[in-house]
């Protein structure tokens, strides 16, 4: 099932209505379009008519003169149809491909601008599906279904009363064909919108598996699941077909039927046509030129099941795609445009749970003051609340009570533009995108001169770049995958570093580092944290020390503020914490403190007792 909420706005015309102003900058074309599309219908009309005066003049008095004129005079206009169709399809692939194209602009900025806990609810694979099926759907339907459905509309209303003066019994046979139609169109939309709407969510569903798929690859082979992961994968896939081929036997059904109906009127009309002339109630032009409109009206007929499936598609993809323009983002950025940030970071009384779980506290009454060019190490137990903490300082997230503020400014009263200028964060799980490695560590400073791109990968000791076949210029893969884990770690602590931040989050970026390595950064990190405010999350004891105070998280509160020192010494719950990296990691902690030896072995009695 979708990850998406489970009250979806109905399929309706309103639906397309409402992006209505995406057609506004293309009216001109538009308008370009229905009136070469009408002056085609005049055309395809007017043909059989000079047909009819070929016939019932020079041909029935055995007249060759006229032949020529009416005759050239009828390819005219086929050339001049022809015309109108090739000017039509040019000036409609400009319209609705810009039209296409603005409207995934949209959708892309919105997604962009939607926060945290929206992509937490919904799936991937459902929103790349409103993004690439749906907006396919609406850019058929805008270019050639919603024309067509009104042009062959006017076709034959205009048709109908062109054979009605011709003669109106046959017309009436015509007109006689419209009740069935439309008695069965408004049977046909209401049962394809549903089968319809199951079947997109289902290729949403299907597109997230691919993607899990194509992303986790690594993990399903080396658990040797590939096989169960094939299973689940076609067993969505079975669904989406047996749904798809519903979608497709009702749509046969609908279109044998408009298929047969024209059909029988051609048969009807023949026998009472040939019956007309023979009582000379009818000319034989006449009748060749009511069969030849009649014969014209078979495609606006038939294709009249095509293009209501396309504008029933159209509708459920306008509303899948408006479900994304109509959520009211619960992170609207503020109107303060920040001044010179000094990094002074604080949390007043701050309490956070999950928009899903309001009634789950996360974090209770947290209260923390960061001075500028100071850092805290934040330390607790895994699910104590430290990433969600961090992930308030740049907004991800909004507190649910208290507040968080930057150089005494509430957060939320900041341009989130400035805030997350102020604000840069390496996360223990790095995303790297399908770029090169120095558009993925530029990804927060684009403008970032030479010089400091490469001391950015020095201070995150990411050398390893320049090992690559292009260097910095090579294409690393989706996710970063064609990398290890440290190195994914290292290139994003360099955009870290790079975009110079007045505070800097780190979420337990080293985990994935070797000792050696680890040591490296941690000296060169001493020197950037140094100069900015840092939050530090911390599971080891050497990277406690890149601190100058510690904050002791547990159970969603802060219980213990001090240095590393004076926490080893009086908390508990702290010693057994870093008892976990060993007693050499607070010999190695201490070292960097430059306690003494006397210290440094204390410190491992206590973490060994």
């Amino acid at each position: 099932m979708p990850a998406e909420p489970t009250s979806h706005p109905p399929a309706s015309v309103r639906s397309l209505w409402r992006l209505r102003g995406y057609l506004r900058p293309h009216r001109w074309a538009l308008a370009v379009m229905f009136a070469a599309s009408l002056g085609g219908v005049g055309l395809s009309i007017a043909i059989p008519l000079v047909t009819r005066a070929v016939i019932d003049g020079p041909i029935t008095r055995h007249e060759l003169a006229p032949v020529l004129p009416l005759g050239l005079l009828a390819l005219a206009l086929g050339v001049l149809e022809a015309v109108l169709i090739f000017v039509r399809r040019w000036v409609q692939s400009n319209a609705v491909l810009g039209l296409e194209t603005e409207l995934r602009r949209d959708l892309y900025e919105r997604l962009q601008a939607l926060p945290m806990s929206f992509h937490t609810r919904w799936q991937s694979g459902q929103l790349l599906s409103r993004a690439t099926t749906d907006l396919s759907a609406i850019r058929r339907f805008s270019g050639f279904g919603l024309l067509f459905l009104v042009v062959n509309v006017l076709q034959v209303v205009a048709v109908t009363v062109v054979l009605l003066t011709m003669y109106w019994p046959l017309g009436l046979v015509v007109a006689a064909t419209a009740a069935p139609i439309v008695w069965l169109s408004m049977r046909f939309e209401r049962a394809y919108v549903v089968v319809s709407r199951q079947v997109q969510d289902q290729q949403g569903d299907l597109a997230t598996q691919a993607e899990e798929g194509a992303v986790g690859i690594r993990v399903i082979k080396s658990f040797g699941r590939s096989d169960h992961m094939s299973r689940r994968y076609d067993d969505a896939a079975l669904e989406l077909r047996a749904t798809s081929l519903a979608k497709v036997r009702l749509s046969a059904k609908f279109w044998t039927f408009l298929e047969v109906i024209p059909n029988l009127a051609v048969v009807v009309v023949l026998l009472l046509g040939a019956i007309g002339v023979g009582r000379g109630a009818l000319t034989p032009g006449e009748l060749v030129a009511f069969i030849t409109l009649m014969l014209s009206l078979v495609w606006p007929v038939s294709s009249l099941g095509v293009i209501l499936a396309m504008a029933q598609e159209a509708m459920t993809a306008a509303a899948r795609v408006l479900e994304i323009f109509d959520t009211e983002p619960d992170i609207v950025s503020g109107e303060h445009p920040g001044a010179a940030a000094r990094g002074h970071l604080r949390f007043e009384h701050v309490d956070f749970a999950f928009p899903d779980a309001p009634d789950e506290p996360v974090l209770r009454d947290v209260n923390l003051d960061v001075a500028p060019g100071e850092t805290l190490a934040l330390v607790g137990a895994t699910g104590s609340g430290k990433t969600a903490l961090t992930a308030l300082v740049p907004r991800l997230f909004d507190v649910t009570g208290g507040r968080v503020t930057i150089d005494g400014v509430d957060v939320r009263d900041l341009e989130l533009e400035t805030l997350r200028s102020l604000v840069a964060t390496a996360f223990e799980e790095p995303t790297l995108f399908s770029m090169s490695a120095r558009e993925n560590v530029t990804l927060g400073r684009s403008d970032a001169p030479e010089d400091e791109v490469l001391a950015a990968l020095d201070v995150a000791q990411a050398g390893f770049v320049h090992d690559l076949p292009w260097g910095l210029d090579t294409r690393i893969g989706e996710q970063g995958l064609s990398l290890s884990g440290g190195q994914r770690q290292r290139l994003a602590l360099a955009r870290a570093v790079l975009s110079q931040p007045a505070v800097l989050v780190l979420d337990d970026t080293l985990s994935a580092l070797d000792v050696h390595t680890e040591k490296l950064v941690e000296q060169a990190l001493s020197s950037v944290l140094s100069e900015t405010t840092g939050l530090v999350v911390a599971h080891r004891a050497s990277t406690v020390l890149l601190a100058d105070r510690v904050a002791l998280l547990e159970h969603g509160t802060i219980t213990h503020v001090g240095t590393h020192r004076e926490l080893l010494d009086t908390v508990p719950a702290y010693r057994e914490l870093l008892a976990a990296d060993g007693p050499d990691a607070t010999d190695r902690a201490d070292a960097t403190d430059a306690a003494s030896a006397t210290d440094r072995a204390g410190a491992t009695e206590e973490l060994t007792a």
